[in-house]
């Protein structure tokens, strides 16, 4: 195996994107959130269905590094199925090293259904229940940094182990995007990943929930999590913008504008997330990396799915020199 910049880790999947008629679907909010209702029992037309294989976190991410010209691979487990082979071509012809993607021959694929609805989506999930250990890498293979995401709550006992491997080689980074498991499960049970976090990113909402934190104060937030032993904090906050820290200097960061409004919205978060660890890999401060990572969360928006968007160097540059007076990281 090739030596690796970025090795990513966490679930793969493939993504049934079902488009549904605006008159067919209506969304309407209450004290629990926002909801999307459809008639109960009926048959319901719907547009056109657009698959999308090999994303979720890590994969999308891996896909985003590789763009950015980053050599990068996957860690995930795929089916003996011909969903599991599309998604190691797929990633092939991506670029991304996929010798760490493991082949459980006796399991299915995930595979989820999206329903897209105007421009938000609603995703059906099911993780399949791999048998999770964490692989054991030669010295020729030690990537710089590790990229953990997305996991099975099946794959609680994988965090231990990677956790130990860090113990191991401190000289390894970790980016850290919390996936809905990972969060669930808690800061104490996987305070060990939090202490070998080196850039941890999560969305305001996200923030709140594992932290316990102040959800108007995000600066409590960041203190939370500074805490834990995390050295670099990321927040994102829709459409206002992102909150960096890295212990000393605290930035906000606007959204790139959309030249156009959304398509659809999937991705985002882990378009940012990537090209935010991307930039610092690449050499940039706080400050580089926070007007980097609103451009490629810009253009995934623009198109179906999490990877189609997906942008190089030299295009996240163009827009960066094209971008408005304002689009720039103020201290807060």
């Amino acid at each position: 195996m090739k030596q690796l910049q970025v090795l990513c880790v966490g679930d793969v999947v493939t993504d049934a994107f079902i488009k549904l008629f605006d008159d067919q679907a209506h969304t309407y909010e209450n004290e629990h959130g926002s909801w999307i209702a459809m008639q109960y029992g009926s048959k319901i037309p719907f547009n056109y269905v657009d698959e999308k294989i090999a994303v979720g976190n890590a994969p999308n991410a891996s896909v985003s590094f590789a763009r950015l010209g980053i050599p990068s691979g996957l860690e995930a487990n795929v089916g003996g199925d011909k969903a599991g082979r599309d998604i190691i071509e797929k990633l092939d012809k991506e670029s991304v090293d996929t010798r760490l993607v493991r082949i459980n021959p006796d399991n299915a694929s995930n595979y989820h259904y999206v329903l897209w609805y105007k421009e938000e989506r609603t995703i059906l999930i099911k993780h399949e229940d791999y048998d999770y250990h964490w692989p054991k890498l030669k010295p020729k293979e030690m990537p710089e940094w590790i990229y953990f995401s997305s996991i099975s709550e099946n794959a609680i006992d994988f965090h231990d182990e990677l956790a130990d491997w860090l113990d191991e080689n401190p000289e390894v980074k970790l980016a850290f995007q919390p996936g809905t498991f990972q969060m669930k499960a808690g800061v104490e049970r996987l305070k060990r990943i939090y202490q070998h976090t080196n850039v941890l990113i999560l969305n305001r909402e996200e923030a709140v929930d594992v932290s316990g934190g102040n959800h108007d104060d995000i600066h409590d937030l960041m203190d939370r999590f500074h805490s834990y032993g995390c050295k670099i904090v990321v927040i994102t906050d829709g459409p206002d913008g992102a909150y960096a820290s890295d212990g000393e200097t605290r930035l906000k960061m606007p959204l790139y504008p959309d030249p156009e409004p959304p398509k659809e919205r999937t991705g985002a978060g882990d378009a940012f997330a990537s090209t935010f660890v991307g930039a610092l890999i690449k050499g940039n401060n706080l400050e580089g990396a926070l007007q980097w990572a609103p451009i490629n969360s810009m253009n995934v928006v623009q198109h179906v799915g999490a990877q189609d968007g997906l942008l190089s160097q030299e295009k996240i540059e163009e827009y960066l020199q094209n971008s408005p007076d304002w689009y720039r990281p103020e201290p807060f």
